[in-house]
């Protein structure tokens, strides 16, 4: 047989979930006819057959997760018969190292200590892996921090009541992941202010006016708008700004990508947003507007809230927030007065960008957005 496996779909990604098949076993197929839908962290995408000819067997069906050089379909003739070779990672064995072990003494034992730091006899280990418990949501009740049997069944009964989980998948997975990943990598700071906004005309188009905003703070700073290799501990200061602009749905957070933003006119950019939420929102969007942002806008005052630490994920090292406008008494001219506020919040990466680099990012944001026009 003849394998085709998941190919390089671009930026890292190193897995996709199966969606839909367009064939079956025993279909003859032509060359870039579409043989299968995968819903990877960014899009889905639709993945077309490499040849023409007939299609022997599929691996993995609809749910199912593939890693990247996996098996996904083999065809009808000669070739390296490979595919048994690690194919789906939709099921996985479970461990039975635990089984084994003694109960042991470790710092901690409580709620969402690492496994390694759970002091538990085997046969309770046994018990919670026949009920799928995971020990670390355990509160242990036994003597030093041990967990019991009874600590076992308490937390399986409290899980039944709370109904089936939900398994993380596509979008919400991959959040889960790069979240992670930025809380662990990035040495996270945040600065917050606020810009008056009362001389704005009405209908002022608030994401355009931020987008404008943060091209200024860019050229004040452009330090900002940066990839940062940990790895190497090089620092890559990029003159285009391509703008990431966090997007909320449903199925979780997407991120697409305004290309050039510093070189397009207004009209252009409100023009390129409304397209790529669209796509969004339809699934459409290209992996390729999913990638390769510099620097990150999150709008999330358009839902609720004035100040937030929005999340630095890497390689990037800075995403500014806007919150909610509101009406505010401020001290004009020596008086009382009542203007339109809108918040912001920096967050950047300090290992590479300092303290007085993002106040004066900020503070060239604030100085754009308080002028009329």
């Amino acid at each position: 047989m003849k394998i085709f496996k998941l190919p390089d779909l671009g930026e890292g990604l190193q897995e996709a979930e199966i969606v839909e098949w367009h064939v079956k076993s025993g279909d003859e197929i032509r060359a870039d006819q579409p043989l299968v839908s995968v819903e990877t962290a960014k899009a889905i995408v639709e993945i077309p057959s490499p040849q023409a000819g007939r299609v022997a067997k599929l691996f993995g069906k609809p749910g199912d997760i593939v890693h990247l050089g996996a098996p996904l379909c083999a065809f009808e003739g000669e070739g390296a018969d490979d595919a048994d070779a690690g194919t789906v990672v939709g099921h996985m064995e479970v461990d039975q190292q635990g089984a084994r072990e003694e109960a042991h003494a470790a710092p901690g034992g409580g709620p969402g200590a690492g496994h390694g730091a759970i002091k538990a006899m085997p046969a309770v280990r046994a018990l919670a892996r026949k009920l799928d418990i995971d020990l670390a949501m355990v509160t242990p009740s036994g003597p030093e921090g041990v967990v019991t049997a009874a600590d076992v069944q308490r937390a399986a009964r409290l899980l039944a009541e709370l109904g089936a989980p939900e398994v993380l998948r596509g979008v919400r997975r991959a959040m889960a992941q790069n979240m992670a990943r930025a809380q662990s990598e990035v040495a996270a700071a945040t600065v917050i202010d606020d810009a008056d906004i009362h001389a704005w005309p009405p209908h002022t188009d608030v994401t355009i006016r931020l987008v404008r905003a943060l091209v200024a703070g860019c050229r004040a700073e452009p330090g900002l708008n940066a990839w940062f290799d940990a790895k190497m501990e090089r620092r890559h200061v990029l003159a285009k700004i391509d703008l990431g602009i966090a997007v909320d749905l449903p199925e979780g957070l997407f991120v697409p990508v305004l290309r050039d933003v510093a070189q397009r006119d207004a009209a252009g950019l409100r023009a390129g947003l409304d397209r790529m939420r669209a796509d969004i929102r339809a699934r459409k969007i290209p992996p390729e507007e999913m990638r390769g942002n510099t620097i990150t806008l999150s709008n999330f005052g358009m839902i609720a809230g004035k100040y937030a630490a929005p999340v630095v994920v890497p390689p990037t090292v800075a995403i500014l927030g806007a919150g909610r406008i509101h009406d505010q008494v401020v001290a004009y001219e020596g008086t009382p007065a009542v203007h339109r506020i809108l918040p912001l919040s920096l967050t950047f990466d300090h290992r590479v960008v300092t303290g007085g680099e993002a106040a004066r990012f900020l503070a060239a944001v604030i100085k754009d957005l308080q002028t009329a026009q």
